[in-house]
């Protein structure tokens, strides 16, 4: 298994029908829970373990998930309300070593990613079909619709959880 893929690489089949949009929002609106569960009883050391060799700790994947989303919220806000906006990408990375990541509790990111999803879930749930097809301009990609913007947040979420299940798993720490 490649443990920077646990659920393997996101993949896009194109425009998703009302099912897959509606399985991909859940997937966001689940996110937030899911993340808890996965971190719920880890010790400040487990929290700062590497889901793999020369990968992000679990605090660094905590921490990521909102910085992230909250990137990809502003993405479709921009795209709803302007034509082809470029949107400005940011360096993951180097977020991941700022101060602010270690030294900040994993609560905090998971009462941001909380309420972060709860406003995400309500604007994407008001989405009519027209709105998935809206466009932004990404520097490197090109242009990406909403419905792609979807199908990779939702996989995002699953993927970084997925990180930190597998970790628990390889290393047999329990779930509380």
């Amino acid at each position: 298994m490649d443990l920077r893929y646990p659920i393997g690489k996101f993949r896009y089949e194109g425009e998703m029908t009302e099912e897959a949009r509606r399985r991909a929002i859940e997937e966001i609106a689940e996110t937030p829970a899911r993340l808890r569960a996965a971190v719920k009883g880890l010790t400040p050391p487990q929290l700062d373990t590497p889901y793999r060799p020369e990968g992000w700790t679990v605090r660094q994947v905590v921490h990521h998930l909102p910085d992230s989303h909250m990137n990809a919220y502003i993405r479709f806000k921009l795209a709803l309300t302007e034509h082809e906006p470029t949107i400005k990408p940011y360096e993951q990375e180097r977020w991941a070593q700022l101060e602010d990541t270690p030294k900040t509790p994993v609560e905090v990111s998971l009462a941001l990613l909380d309420n972060l999803h709860e406003r995400w879930v309500v604007l994407l749930r008001s989405f009519g079909p027209a709105d998935f097809a809206r466009t932004f301009r990404h520097p490197e990609l090109g242009v990406v619709t909403l419905d792609k913007q979807l199908a990779l947040y939702a996989w995002h979420g699953r993927h970084h959880v997925a990180h930190i299940t597998s970790l628990r798993k390889r290393m047999g720490w329990r779930p509380e």
